[in-house]
């Protein structure tokens, strides 16, 4: 429970924001946006971040000393990747006649964090509900991601199986408290596939902590805390107030925006995204716990907006967010719902071979769509991620020229080998040396949208033509 003292020393901070002329800007309005745990103060092109004296489970506001430290972690660790953006910390002060300034005389009443203010129809969620997200942008997203943790610390004192199995009790709780709004049986069925699925990946969580793949991420990767800044996707508002939740497996943090997108029925962005990523910090067996971050991240954003729920008054908009989190738990079983790894290969003409690729990606299962990797006859570490990720159980897009029968041997035998259909897709004419129960020919004369719309419905048809065929040896 919040101190009185600190509430009513929080209130004359408020008001104080709330001020034009605090600021030296008289005429300016002051706008004001509330989160749960923040209250954002904007006025001209500066934001300013005050910390609510509030007790969650997982952060402890209620002191003036926690909200200082808040702040300045916020400001250190979010000028890893918005440097233009967090500028400063002030502090709110006041003097001996009880007059409030910034970074004034007396006593410190609490901090802000100081930012450059921009326009909120650049936050990626805005501009993904105006559908102005495109492959380009998630694929620069991916690798700010990808470069984020690549320089962030390892923390090998979390992550693992052992935070993994806290990260499930503590959906599990907050989904209970929403439960009988969301259909406790689809809640119970999440948590069972969540725990059997954390069973079977235990020893790979461990391991990749001790490799290393445990870092100091973002924490909170929705497109909610992503925004285009000088053009760029610029990652802010990372978790600064528990080790627990900032440092995670890599993966599980890109599951985050995975998720997001995938909600959004935007496959095909969490796939540029995804691949962008991998072609910077290459994965293969870590792909196996993909489905299980990508559960749990399902589950604890469906207790979030379920919560929201609870503080709207609009019976619509209560209905409508209700809505939203049971799909979030309905996407979190399927996620975990046992799928078909593939291996799909397209060759055939150059011209165009490698957009209709980026384009297909995103179609083949499982989710996030398939590993896509450039092969040439002579590239031997992509045909070696290629085996990794069939492996791993998640499919591969090869995208190459496939000319010579040796090179479409190699890859009709590794997908043999890994027990996945074979799936060949050829631009163009088909040459008559190819079987065509195997290779399926594209015509991309009519153009891009033409040519993922033929491959889009061949996928599944050649996949079951393939497993009815003998297994292929070379």
């Amino acid at each position: 429970m919040q101190p009185p003292a600190d509430r009513q020393g929080q209130d004359a901070v408020i008001a104080f924001l709330s001020r034009p002329a605090s600021y030296g800007l008289p005429n300016d309005p002051v706008e004001r946006i509330e989160t749960h745990c923040s209250i954002v103060f904007l006025v001209a092109d500066r934001a300013y971040k005050m910390k609510r004296a509030i007790r969650y489970a997982s952060l402890d506001y209620t002191t003036g000393e926690a909200r200082r430290a808040a702040c300045e972690a916020e400001l250190v660790l979010n000028r890893r990747t918005a440097p233009g953006l967090y500028l400063q910390v002030q502090s709110i002060n006041r003097d001996a006649e009880g007059a409030l300034a910034f970074d004034g005389p007396g006593p410190a009443l609490d901090h802000v964090v100081v930012m450059r203010r921009f326009a909120q129809a650049d936050l990626l969620d805005n501009m993904a509900d105006r559908g102005a997200l495109t492959r380009d942008l998630m694929r620069a997203l991916g690798q700010a991601i990808a470069r984020l943790h690549a320089t962030a610390a390892p923390t090998p004192g979390f992550g693992g199986s052992a935070a993994m199995g806290r990260a499930i009790v503590d959906n599990e709780r907050e989904l209970a408290r929403v439960a009988s709004a969301l259909d406790g049986v689809a809640v119970d069925a999440l948590g069972d596939r969540v725990r059997a699925a954390l069973a079977a990946n235990a020893a790979l969580l461990d391991r990749r902590r001790a490799e290393g793949k445990v870092r100091r991420g973002h924490g909170d990767l929705r497109l909610a805390n992503i925004c285009l800044h000088g053009g760029q996707p610029t990652l802010f508002d990372c978790i600064e107030f528990s080790d627990e939740i900032g440092c995670v497996d890599v993966l599980y943090d890109l599951a985050f925006l995975l998720m997001d997108l995938l909600l959004r029925d935007r496959g095909d962005l969490a796939n540029a995204a995804f691949n962008a990523y991998l072609d910077m910090a290459p994965e293969t067996d870590g792909l196996r716990a993909l489905p299980l971050f990508l559960a749990l991240r399902t589950a604890t954003r469906s207790y979030a907006v379920a919560g929201s729920a609870e503080r709207r008054t609009n019976p619509r908009e209560v209905a409508r967010l209700l809505a939203h989190a049971r799909r979030h738990i309905n996407a979190g079983i399927n996620f975990l719902s046992p799928e078909t790894a593939h291996f799909v290969a397209l060759g055939g003409d150059v011209a165009g071979r490698s957009d209709l690729a980026a384009a297909l990606a995103g179609l083949i299962p499982l989710v996030p769509g398939a590993r896509l990797l450039h092969l040439t006859s002579s590239d031997a570490p992509a045909w070696r991620e290629a085996e990794g990720v069939l492996m791993a159980g998640h499919s591969v897009l090869a995208e190459a020229g496939f000319a010579h029968d040796a090179e479409r041997q190699r890859a009709i035998h590794l997908a043999s080998t890994h027990k996945v259909p074979f799936i060949g897709l050829w631009l163009g004419s088909l040459p008559a040396a190819l079987d065509d129960r195997v290779w399926h020919a594209i015509d991309s004369s009519q153009g891009i949208l033409t040519a993922v719309a033929t491959a889009a419905v061949l996928l599944p048809e050649a996949a079951a033509a393939r497993r009815a065929l003998a297994p292929v040896s070379s």
